[in-house]
């Protein structure tokens, strides 16, 4: 691939261990190819609306919700540019409040992101809607408009399996 293919790259993060792997692996394509990161982080609005349905959350303090949220991915986000991989990388932080899926898709494309970093899973595993929905990472592949690497979170190393021997 030339250099600047990748000139501008998208790292939605939900601040769980996979999506911090993603965005350590979007620091070292960004190294590569000299481009700019935009890290994203999106309020999950749906679970608000959902918390308040519930009854489990007043609609009254919903603005506080929000704020509070804000307030937490901003304190996130700082952690993360202050890791050592991210010195010396053009990085800017973004903030969106809706459904996940949508504000990646809608930012890659008003960014003109040439590559989307995201984890292969986020926070919340095993719900009953991924189950019949998708993962936000499958939604994002389908919409983003341009290439997009899911990263799993880093397991433990796999032994390399040795060929058997052929007897003589």
């Amino acid at each position: 691939m030339e250099e600047g293919v990748f000139s501008r790259i998208l790292v939605p993060v939900d601040f769980s261990a996979c999506s911090e792997e993603a965005f350590r692996v979007a620091l070292s394509l960004a190294r590569v190819f000299q481009a700019e990161v935009l890290l994203l982080h999106v309020v999950d609005t749906k679970s608000l609306t959902t918390l308040n349905m519930l009854g489990l959350a007043l609609p009254s303090e919903e603005a506080g919700q929000r704020k509070r949220l804000r307030h937490q991915a901003r304190l996130n986000a700082r952690r993360l540019l202050s890791l050592e991989e991210a010195k010396g990388i053009a990085i800017r932080r973004l903030l969106a409040e809706g459904t996940p899926f949508v504000e990646i898709a809608r930012t890659a494309r008003t960014e003109k992101v040439n590559l989307v970093v995201m984890g292969s899973y986020g926070g919340q595993v095993g719900n009953v809607e991924k189950i019949f929905f998708g993962s936000t990472a499958e939604k994002v592949v389908r919409t983003a408009g341009c290439p997009v690497l899911t990263v799993p979170l880093p397991g433990r190393p796999r032994p390399v399996q040795s060929q058997p021997k052929e007897d003589k």
